[in-house]
């Protein structure tokens, strides 16, 4: 091990339409001033992963192999797809081929470290960034010494797994990323948009939310000049449709605006188009100003309800009367922007949700997306809540794998008994036929919001769509009506 410092590292996300990898461009880089031989085996754009695994093995040697893993599963209630099994096959595949330290890490991994670890049957993890921690780790491996107070390492010892305390990236002091390492054009032809950060970590209280959890609860901002240096490299590359991956890119807003006023001095507004994750507040008549300004098309605002007293349960720090705020300034500044709805949760009534879809009548977003059904995490208040009321088998709100899934891994949804589970129908109903409203139980593939092998988003994005899925969603609606 000490003469190899060859790092294999390798995309498990096979979802379609192709949603492109950005910590792997970041951890690369790290790796690479840190000395290290860096190959990428991206399983997105592979149609069998063994074959892939064994032509790779075939004609390389990596002293270690490092696994991301952006999510545990879907997240959607009709479907209900963990990816887990499928991670897990791929780890035992690979060890019974080459004898290298198997690691593992990532947003999806970072929500469950201890759990996914052992379900995987992986040596090692990383939760939280990598950039800083990763290095030292195969520092410590190839070198032969202690790494068991590497930050945010996820190890076995004792026969139990522990997990060290995560240690956050200075955004500030990370140089300007050339995205190089991955095929982001190729990400951009068949996902229909590139991916940008302006931010990390999120400080909101949402109870369902995993964010904190995986991305820490402290806010971490990168330097506007950053950003923009960082879209000009993919600008070079012919990319020039994003979406931020920022949890919230408003919060704080004057971060937002600063970044806006950046772009708009870079000439960046004039080439690009951009798309981003918003919350209803704070979201002022400047911001909207910059945001179009500045080039951006849409954006995605995760309400989750119109009723105040869910609000107030779901852990929101904004009210009805927000909601139609945001939505009369981006009326005002010509912003396309959609609605983002989470039902069926802690206290839901049919008299919430007819509140909540009036609401959605009279505001008249671009787009809204339905969602029915919360997805239990581990680490969230929501978790904690669920638990604190008993064993969850037999819990009458709750669905999905509920035997012998205390810890959440598998999927398992809360949908409040006072709604049952034959909500969605009612909703459609609610909905009266309004096309603008789009349903992530995939009866219909022209409204389905469930983003994974989406065939109708996959076949529109290689017909020359580009932008957020529900935008493309709503042009592809607007064009065929």
């Amino acid at each position: 091990m000490k003469k190899n410092r060859k790092v294999l590292l390798i995309n498990s996300n096979r979802i379609k339409p192709a949603v492109a990898p950005i910590a792997l461009d970041y951890l690369a880089q790290s790796l690479k001033e840190s000395g290290y031989s860096v190959d990428l085996l991206d399983l997105c754009f592979c149609a069998d992963y063994r074959s892939a695994f064994d032509q790779y093995l075939r004609e390389n040697s990596p002293g270690v192999i490092a696994i991301t893993i952006r999510n545990l599963d879907d997240a959607h209630s009709g479907s209900r797809r963990s990816f887990l099994p499928g991670i897990r096959k791929m780890v035992v595949y690979l060890k019974e081929r080459i004898s290298v330290p198997v690691i593992l890490g990532g947003v999806g991994f970072s929500i469950a470290p201890e759990k996914v670890l052992q379900y995987c049957q992986a040596n090692l993890g990383i939760r939280g960034e990598g950039e800083h921690s990763l290095p030292m780790l195969l520092d410590r491996l190839f070198s032969e010494r202690d790494y068991t107070d590497v930050p945010g390492l996820v190890y076995r010892a004792g026969g139990e797994y522990k997990v060290n305390a995560e240690k956050y990236v200075d955004l500030a002091r990370l140089p300007t990323q050339p995205r190089s390492f991955v095929d982001n054009h190729r990400y951009f032809v068949e996902g229909g948009q590139g991916s940008i950060e302006t931010k990390r970590g999120c400080d909101q209280q949402c109870i369902y939310c995993v964010d904190p959890v995986s991305k820490g609860k402290r806010i971490r901002v990168r330097p506007p000049q950053h950003v923009a240096d960082e879209l000009e490299a993919l600008l070079s590359k012919g990319i020039n449709c994003f979406h931020t991956c920022d949890s919230e890119f408003n919060i704080p807003e004057d971060h937002a605006k600063e970044v806006c006023e950046e772009l708009i001095k870079r000439g960046l507004s004039k080439q690009i188009s951009w798309y981003a994750y918003a919350s209803p507040k704070p979201f002022s008549g400047e911001l909207a100003s910059l945001m179009k300004r500045s080039g951006c098309v849409g954006i995605d605002f995760g309400v989750d309800s119109g009723n105040d007293r869910m609000l107030e349960r779901l852990g929101r720090d904004f009210t009805q009367e927000d909601i139609r705020k945001v939505a009369g300034l981006c009326h005002r500044y010509g912003i396309t922007f959609m609605f983002d709805l989470l039902l069926g949760g802690p206290g839901e009534t049919k008299a919430s949700v007819e509140e909540t879809i009036e609401l959605m009548h009279e505001t008249k977003p671009s787009m809204v997306g339905v969602t029915v059904g919360i997805r239990i995490y581990p680490g969230t208040k929501m978790a904690e809540m669920i638990r604190g009321e008993g064993p969850i088998f037999g819990n009458r709100n709750l669905f999905g794998i509920v035997e012998g899934n205390e810890d959440f891994l598998e999927p398992v949804f809360y949908i409040s008994e006072e709604v049952g589970k034959h909500i969605t129908s009612w909703v459609t109903r609610l909905t009266g036929g309004n096309r603008r409203f789009l349903f992530a139980d995939g009866e219909d593939p022209n409204r389905d919001y469930n983003y994974n092998d989406n065939a109708v988003l996959v076949e529109a994005i290689r017909k020359g769509y580009r932008g957020a899925y529900w935008d493309i969603l709503r042009r592809r609606r607007e064009e065929n009506d």
